[in-house]
């Protein structure tokens, strides 16, 4: 296997923060431009970890959610499924072409009360107050239902 280091291309939410301050202007996070629909997380769930979506086509969708043990939020729209992940879930490895990683912005995954979503449909609810997947177990279906071989970075 082919052991890369792979930095993180996204400016740290620090890095981010200190600019902000230092301009006096805030922007909020630019979004992928290729990425879901907004996708509304059931009240209740907590998101301290941030959110990232990992899209899969449909077909890998079903058979993921069957072998995974424990899913967090899946959304479905015409194109994708969509798995939420802990922000930074795409660090240190490569996604198979075929699965589209987004980068959160809490704009796009925005609890809410009332029952009747916007955007794509959930498929799947969380087990408990986690909307989270594991994205280890996750990548690694992705890897094989797409033949592609498994890479990462021991090093962050």
């Amino acid at each position: 296997m082919d052991l890369q280091h792979t930095r993180d291309p996204r400016p740290s939410t620090a890095l981010a923060r200190d600019h902000a301050r230092q301009s006096g202007t805030v922007r909020p996070p630019q979004r992928h431009l290729s990425g879901p629909a907004p996708l509304t997380l059931p009240a209740g769930v907590r998101t301290g970890l941030g959110h990232d979506a990992v899209g899969t086509s449909p077909d890998h969708g079903e058979r993921i959610l069957a072998r995974l043990p424990r899913a967090g939020c899946v959304f479905a729209d015409q194109g994708r499924w969509w798995w939420i992940v802990p922000s930074g879930s795409d660090i240190g490895v490569a996604w198979p072409h075929s699965a589209l990683y987004v980068s959160g912005d809490p704009s796009w995954t925005r609890a809410r009360a009332e029952t009747r979503p916007a955007g794509p449909r959930m498929v799947h609810g969380p087990d408990g107050d986690s909307p989270y997947t594991a994205p280890i177990p996750l990548y690694f279906l992705v890897c094989r239902l797409t033949g592609v071989t498994p890479r990462w970075s021991l090093t962050p």
